[in-house]
């Protein structure tokens, strides 16, 4: 038993991580704007609920997607905080290591409120319109200097989401759902590309990546929620597959809206 969910466990780390490195290698090449539209799919999310949802099923996911879609709200002022530092010239440690640590403490504090799906919304409301304002600035920049690659950059991303994965099957088996939820939600992709893009293209490139993420989390939210009401009534397969075609759906008309007239005058 022990040794098949060992086997298990490890294929699901190892495909996850092929999916994600392929995707940061996009993003690294698309810009500020179309990077963060990768970058806030279900990259590492997604894959997180389907084994969850495989191992624990619906009821659990039900369960785990209320918490996902409070700590959601913790993401917007993750992305936000690290944009701000970063588009001052602060040093990575310090702009990634204040701003996660923002997150580690909302977690914290979320994980132990007995959250219904109205109250989650309207943390996610109150904290992205704030956030969202104040980076307006930082999703005006470009990178200042052009990316070069380094040896270590693949496998060190591909540690990174190996580690959430395997956190967030773990968690899910002995933990429970709320905190399986939070696991999943870990802010992996966006935290791996601050670390990946600051050294490579500067602060000011990495903080237009993460503060253009925002919108695409309201998405992202939109999608948890859409879960954390369909998996009970539609199973977890169709549910899944409604929080997917959500986060694509948002992102891509997040894009065509880039272009329309109305966006283009509104950035003059």
């Amino acid at each position: 038993m022990l040794q098949s969910f060992g086997i298990m466990l490890t294929a699901k780390m190892l495909t996850t991580a092929v999916i994600v490195v392929g995707a940061s290698k996009v993003v690294e090449r698309a810009g500020p704007f179309l990077g963060a539209m990768v970058a806030t799919l279900p990259i590492s999310a997604g894959p997180s609920y389907i084994f969850l949802a495989a191992e624990h099923g619906g009821d659990f996911v039900h369960r785990a997607a209320l918490t996902s879609l409070a700590i959601n709200g913790a993401t917007f002022g993750f992305g936000a905080l690290y944009a701000l530092l970063a588009a001052q010239g602060r040093p990575l440690w310090f702009a990634l290591g204040l701003s996660f640590g923002l997150w580690i403490f909302a977690a914290l504090a979320i994980v132990n409120i007995d959250w219904t799906l109205g109250t989650a919304a309207l943390l996610n409301v109150a904290v992205f319109v704030p956030c969202y304002l104040a980076t307006r600035a930082c999703r005006a920049t470009h990178p200042t200097r052009l990316p070069h690659a380094r040896w270590w950059d693949i496998p060190f991303r591909a540690a990174l989401v190996m580690a959430l994965v395997g956190s967030t099957v773990i968690v899910g088996r002995f933990l429970g759902p709320a905190a399986a939820g939070v696991a999943a939600l870990v802010p992996i992709v966006m935290f791996s590309l601050a670390i990946i893009l600051q050294p490579r293209i500067g602060g000011i490139g990495a903080s237009a990546v993460l503060a253009h993420a925002l919108p695409g989390l309201v998405g992202f939210g939109a999608a948890v929620a859409a879960l954390h009401i369909a998996v009970l009534p539609l199973g977890a397969p169709l549910a899944l597959t409604l929080a997917l075609a959500i986060c694509i759906g948002w992102n891509a008309g997040l894009a065509l809206f880039r272009h329309s007239p109305v966006a283009r005058a509104a950035r003059r």
